[in-house]
C-alpha cells in the first residue's frame, strides 16, 4: 500500500466524477469531498425549486421526489431531500434530511440516511447507517455495514493518510467511498474514512484514514493492490 502522504490523492477530482450526481454543482469549489458536508442542506433547498416539474414532484415540503423513483410505503423520508429519477427507497428507510439520492441508487431495508450524498446507481441496501457521508458512483455497501460519524471523544474529525492527520474542522464526518467502491457485509467505517475508487473491503472489516484506489483491504496490516 502506499505509505506516503500526498493529501492530493483525496480530492474531489481523484475520488469522484460528479457528472453521476444532480448534485454536481455542489462538488465545484470543494478540494475535498467532506467539505460538502456542512452545505448540502442549503443546497438542496436552493436547487429543489429549479428542478423539472415535469420530472419532480414536491411530495412534501423540502423533499423532492422524481415521478419515475420507487418509494415504499412504508419509507420514512424527510427534507430537505431529493430523490433522483429511477432510484429504489425500500420497505422500512428512514432517510432524516439533508439527503440526495441519485439516479438509479438503492436506499434498502431499515437503511438511515443523514446529511449525505449518493451519487447515481450507488447503494446501501440492507440494514445500513450512512451519516455525514458520500456514496460515489456505484459504491455499494454489503448488509450490515455502517459508516460511523462521531468519535468517542466529540472532536474535529481528522483523516489518516501516509502516517499524517489531516484535520476536516467537521465534529460529524463518517465515509467518502470513492466510484465503484464496494464494502463488505458489517464493516464499520470509522470517522473520516476515505476509500480511493474501484477499492474493496473485505466483510467484518473496521476501516479507518485513507485507503488507496484499486486495493483490497483485508485488515489493517493486510492491505494489497488488485492485480
Amino acid at each position: 500500500m502506499t505509505n506516503y502522504f500526498d493529501e492530493n490523492i483525496m480530492t474531489v477530482d481523484r475520488l469522484l466524477d460528479t457528472s453521476h450526481t444532480v448534485a454536481a454543482r455542489l462538488f465545484e469549489e470543494c478540494v475535498f469531498p467532506w467539505q460538502v458536508l456542512p452545505q448540502i442542506g442549503a443546497f438542496i433547498i436552493e436547487m429543489g425549486p429549479t428542478l423539472d416539474r415535469a420530472v419532480f414532484d414536491e411530495v412534501s415540503h423540502g423533499v423532492w421526489i422524481a415521478k419515475s423513483a420507487s418509494v415504499a410505503p412504508t419509507a420514512c423520508i424527510n427534507g430537505p431531500c431529493i430523490i433522483d429519477e429511477g432510484a429504489e427507497i425500500r420497505h422500512g428507510a428512514y432517510i432524516r434530511g439533508n439527503a440526495i439520492i441519485g439516479k438509479g441508487a438503492v436506499v434498502g431495508n431499515s437503511t438511515e440516511i443523514k446529511n449525505a450524498v449518493l451519487f447515481d446507481k450507488a447503494q446501501a441496501p440492507h440494514y445500513n447507517y450512512v451519516g455525514d457521508s458520500v456514496y460515489g458512483y456505484r459504491a455499494h455497501t454489503g448488509a450490515g455495514a455502517v459508516t460511523s460519524n462521531l468519535k468517542s471523544d466529540k472532536s474535529p474529525v481528522t483523516v489518516i493518510c501516509g502516517g499524517r492527520r489531516v484535520p476536516t474542522e467537521l465534529k460529524k464526518f463518517g465515509a467518502i467511498l470513492g466510484d465503484n467502491v464496494e464494502v463488505g457485509c458489517n464493516s464499520v467505517l470509522c470517522p473520516g474514512t476515505v476509500i480511493g475508487r474501484e477499492t474493496t473491503i473485505y466483510p467484518l472489516s473496521r476501516v479507518r484514514g485513507f485507503v488507496p484506489e484499486h486495493h483490497i483491504f483485508k485488515a489493517p496490516d493486510d492491505i494489497v493492490e488488485k492485480r
